[in-house]
Order: structure tokens, then C-alpha cells, then sequence
């Protein structure tokens, strides 16, 4: 949405984008709690730490809130894993770049050494602990994260040197069960699921977004009971119909949106089509 949209509904962003600033994101309890045990226990211990949950339901939102945290976190190195459906030779390049190192002709046991000996040192010299982001994680390859594991400790599994949080929808949840990956399961330390929203749960969302963005009257009470109700208790559902009646709103030239206008944009037909 262009500056003169903005300035036409008095909003400092757009509140139902992807790209909400940070800062304006709702921090939700079991989220803040989350944050909590892995500022304060995770990054100290080490392993891996799980948030899950259907499409939707703000696996993502949930790890940007833990990312900004931990990166005013002084002694930690937090990295982002952006391609998690590589193969290990990929995943190998992609560590070696986050973390600093030189990879020599995709030599797995060489990346492997130096990501343990790199960490190593910086614990000794600097006390600096590093800790891996993982979003999709259900994308990433059995092998991959095998290797994340063999990466975390040292000194016979007395020693943690990684922390990995993965986020996943639950095929995430189905690959741990797996055999080869129950190894990987019996190390997660934190857990945060994320279930199906109440829809006190919704209203907050919508007034916190709306308020943050600097128009906490841009929708009807009427419209916001209409779109919790077709949302189904799933957030992105929520902001994606709340995007597309803004727009279509500007298109129309209407200064608040309204029940009326969801019913001539045929809102109830674009959130069924969604789901």
C-alpha cells in the first residue's frame, strides 16, 4: 500500500501485511512465556527447542518476536536458516556463510570441524552462544537435521554448543516420530504450540494491529464480529480478508470499512476460497 493509501485512512503502515513492523506485532502470553524460557534457559543449555501448529495459526510472527528478542540478547549470534529444504551440501554452504567460515570443495567433515571449533572459541574468548532459527523446518531433510543434532554438543552429549529452534506445521510433528529422527525429538527442551484462535483471541489481534498502525477506527465493531466469525480462529485468514477489504475500500473510496463492504466484495466467497 502506497504512502498517499496511507495517509488517506491516517495509517503509518499497513496493518494486515506480512511486513508489519516488529515492534507492532502482538505479543501473545504463550508466545512471551516461550521467549522467556529460551532467552533464559535455552541459549544456556543448548538443544533444540519446537514451535508447531496447523497453516496460519503464527509459527512465523512467533519466531520474528523471538528473533528481535534474542538480538538484543548480549552474548548470543543468532543466524537464520533461509533455504531449509537443502541438501546437506547446501545446508553445509549456507552454515559456513552465517557463521563465518571457509568451506573447502563442499568437504562435509571440514564444515563440521570448523562450525564446532568456530563456536568453541567464541564461547572461550567471547562467552558468545550461537543459536540457529529454523522456519518451514517440516521442509527440511531427515539428514539435514540429523546433522543438526551431531552440530549442538560435544564431550559425549555433556555439552551443548548450538541451540536450533525449528518451526513447523505438524508434518514437522509426524517426521520427528520417525525412527531416525527420535534422537532429535528426546532433545527438545521448549515447546510452544499453537493451536486454533478463541475469538477474544481475534478481537485483540485486530484492535492491537489497527491501533499500532495508528487507526483503531477503521473498522466497524459489526465488521470485526463478521470477520471472526468467517475466520475460523485462524490469524492469517483474519489479516488476509482484512487486507483485501482495505483495499478494496481505497479502490471504492470508502473512509470506514463496514459490513456493507464485505458483503459487495463478496468477503464470505474470498474466505471460503482460502480456506
Amino acid at each position: 500500500m502506497n504512502r498517499e493509501l496511507l495517509n488517506l485512512y491516517g495509517l503509518k503502515f499497513n496493518p494486515f501485511a506480512t511486513d508489519v513492523p516488529v515492534e507492532s506485532l502482538l505479543t501473545t502470553p504463550a508466545v512471551d512465556s516461550f521467549c522467556r524460557r529460551i532467552e533464559q534457559h535455552l541459549v544456556r543449555q543448548g538443544g533444540f527447542a519446537l514451535i508447531s501448529g496447523n497453516p496460519g495459526t503464527g509459527k512465523s510472527v512467533a519466531l520474528r518476536l523471538l528473533a528481535e528478542r534474542l538480538g538484543r540478547t548480549e552474548g548470543l549470534n543468532v543466524a537464520v536458516l533461509t533455504h531449509p529444504s537443502s541438501r546437506l551440501s547446501d545446508f553445509y554452504r549456507e552454515m559456513a556463510d552465517l557463521f563465518g567460515i571457509a568451506l573447502i570443495h563442499n568437504n562435509h567433515w571440514l564444515g563440521f570441524k570448523g562450525l564446532r571449533h568456530r563456536w568453541l572459541l567464541h564461547f572461550e574468548d567471547t562467552r558468545t552462544r550461537p543459536i540457529l532459527l529454523v522456519d518451514e523446518a517440516q521442509e527440511v531433510l531427515g539428514a539435514v537435521l540429523t546433522e543438526m543434532r551431531l552440530l549442538t554438543s560435544t564431550e559425549f552429549d555433556s555439552r551443548a554448543i548450538l541451540s536450533v529452534v525449528l518451526a513447523g506445521d505438524n508434518r514437522l510433528l509426524t517426521k520427528l516420530r520417525s525412527v531416525e529422527l527420535l534422537p532429535i525429538a528426546s532433545r527438545i527442551r521448549q515447546r510452544l504450540f499453537l493451536t486454533r484462535a478463541e475469538p477474544a483471541e481475534m478481537q485483540t489481534l485486530l484492535d492491537h494491529l489497527l491501533r499500532e498502525a495508528g487507526n483503531p477506527g477503521l473498522m466497524t465493531a459489526g465488521l470485526k464480529d463478521t470477520l471472526i466469525a468467517h475466520a475460523g480462529g485462524n490469524p492469517r485468514t483474519l489479516v488476509i480478508l482484512a487486507d483485501s477489504l482495505l483495499a478494496a475500500a481505497a479502490d471504492l473510496n470508502r473512509e470506514v470499512l463496514d459490513e456493507k463492504l464485505f458483503i459487495e466484495t463478496g468477503g464470505a466467497g474470498a474466505v471460503k476460497a482460502e480456506r
